[in-house]
């Protein structure tokens, strides 16, 4: 008879211990490495394999792990990434995937305590949300697929659970959001059937927010036109600079036009763990449903996205199972109630429950809140730091925790450098911002997500930004990376200034003549 299990746990039991030990190290370490680390070629040829046959020591397959994976991964464990808004994660949600993956437990249904776990989630979830206590919800990959049943459950409140057999036809069903929503709602569209040219991208005022007139003049310009309106997706937290929807303004209009009202809150929900921030998102309690993530503001390791749904006979309109093998019963496990299953497409679904719960649980979500209250903080001191310098420019307004920017104290094309810019941290490993396009404009793009981020690191990630843009400025037509960076240098500063940093903001100038060493 075969099993995988070992005949003698002893080996395997040390290199798990030896696993664990090597994780917690590199966590404790972060700020001696780079940030991210280009993969060689070299490296990625092997990892291309043909398909192992027979079996290789545990021990081996490790270690092909820490020469050839670990080195180049994204790099949004390190507290300069500030690229895109990926969370730090935790040592605690480190060791929840640990705990999930013993159990393996399959929560699309049944009665267990796994699913309890995901229905406690969910009930704290509609609780951060304003929403009331029998609000259902799912945790599924991540916001993208939140909004994809988010905009199902509307389609489906629309046509009834009839469109489940009969699909959407010809009904021109239309949906409303801002110019500056997430490229998945467009995609969201299409998987619905209703196509990407059905969703109204409705312009932006100066500050990033939809604006309510355009809105109101779409919608009456789309019932006169014979379409037939059904969805309004406000944004909390935009994609490119943070910016956050007049969410009560949404929501009244909404009700009025007998609008689904959706909230795409990827980031921006866990602002309500933030008392000074929670105003912002005023009216999001008022939505049918809303769509975010644990894994980036709340630091959940990679992933837990999650939709909330007001009323959750809609949710079940939309997806409840009736096959036959998934029949319920009264006892046994087959018992239960309405399972994870009938609440989304997933039958098969992960245990990502318990490293939510257990974040929330060590953590607490005052501190969580907290957490997302310190990276607006350290955003603002970006902001007037950027203000300050006249070789920067500030390219749009701060509404959370992204600052877009760039470098202006040269000739030329200014997109080019800026980019080149960003490419030459990355590769550095100095830090790993991003870009984007404000008004037509490259921008480097900070969005500071992490909660291992403090004042030294906004300081290294300006005067960086700074050293480059002069060196690059300085030589003309070749724009060669400057030696020191080109050399794959790392800049170390801030282990030596974490502990300051996090007591106060340092100096807006002279807090980094950078010391670079070899990585």
């Amino acid at each position: 008879m075969q099993s995988l299990d070992p005949t003698d746990w002893t080996d395997l039991r040390a290199l798990g211990h030896r696993m664990m030990d090597d994780m917690f190290d590199q966590l404790q370490g972060l700020r001696d490495g780079p940030v991210w680390r280009p993969m060689p070629d070299g490296a990625r040829q092997q990892l291309h394999q043909v398909l192992p046959r027979g079996p290789t020591p545990p021990e081996t397959v490790y270690e092909t792990f820490q020469q050839l994976v670990q080195p180049y991964t994204t790099g949004n464990l390190h507290p300069r990434f500030m690229g895109w808004v990926h969370g730090g994660g935790t040592p605690i949600g480190m060791l929840a995937e640990l705990l999930a993956g013993g159990l393996n437990a399959n929560l699309g249904g049944r009665d267990h305590a796994p699913i309890e776990i995901e229905r406690q989630v969910i009930a704290w979830a509609a609780e951060m949300l304003g929403f009331p206590n029998d609000a259902s919800g799912v945790l599924v990959t991540g916001t993208s697929i939140a909004n994809l049943i988010g905009v199902l459950v509307a389609r489906s409140a629309s046509l009834g659970p009839c469109v489940r057999r009969n699909g959407v036809g010809n009904t021109k069903l239309v949906a409303y959001t801002s110019a500056a929503a997430h490229g998945c709602l467009p995609r969201a569209m299409e998987m619905a059937g209703l196509g990407r040219d059905a969703l109204r991208m409705i312009p932006c005022d100066d500050q990033g927010r939809t604006k309510p007139d355009l809105l109101a003049a779409r919608v009456a310009e789309d019932r006169a036109r014979g379409m037939r309106p059904f969805l309004l997706v406000g944004t909390a937290g935009t994609v490119d600079i943070g910016a956050i929807d007049d969410l009560t303004a949404l929501a009244d209009f909404a009700a009025t036009q007998d609008l689904w009202f959706h909230v795409d809150a990827a980031f921006g929900a866990i602002a309500m763990l933030a008392p000074k921030l929670r105003p912002l998102l005023a009216g999001i309690q008022r939505a049918d449903s809303v769509a975010f993530d644990f894994h980036k503001w709340a630091q959940v390791p990679y992933d837990a996205g999650c939709i909330i749904v007001r009323d959750a006979s809609r949710q079940l309109d939309t997806f409840a199972a009736e096959a036959a093998y998934l029949r319920r019963e009264e006892r046994g496990l087959a018992g239960g109630g309405i399972w994870p299953c009938d609440l989304g497409p997933d039958l098969s679904r992960g245990f990502r429950a318990l490293k939510v719960w257990m974040t929330l649980s060590v953590y607490g979500a005052d501190q969580i809140g907290a957490v997302a209250q310190q990276t607006c903080d350290l955003a603002a001191t970006l902001a007037a730091r950027i203000d300050r310098e006249p070789a920067l420019q500030r390219l749009a307004p701060v509404a959370l925790n992204i600052v877009c920017f760039r470098f202006v104290a040269a000739e030329g094309d200014l997109d080019r450098l800026n980019a080149d810019i960003v490419a030459d941290l990355q590769e550095a490993g100095i830090a790993a911002p991003s870009t984007t396009t404000v008004d037509g404009t490259l921008a480097i793009r900070a969005a500071i997500v992490n909660h291992r981020t403090n004042h030294a690191d906004i300081a290294i990630l300006v005067d960086s930004v700074l050293e480059l843009g002069r060196a690059r400025a300085g030589q003309g037509a070749e724009k060669k990376v400057p030696p020191v960076i080109h050399r794959g240098q790392v800049y170390r500063e801030a282990s030596r200034l974490g502990d300051a940093g996090a007591r106060g903001p340092l100096p807006a100038t002279g807090a980094g003549t950078l010391a670079a060493v070899p990585p």
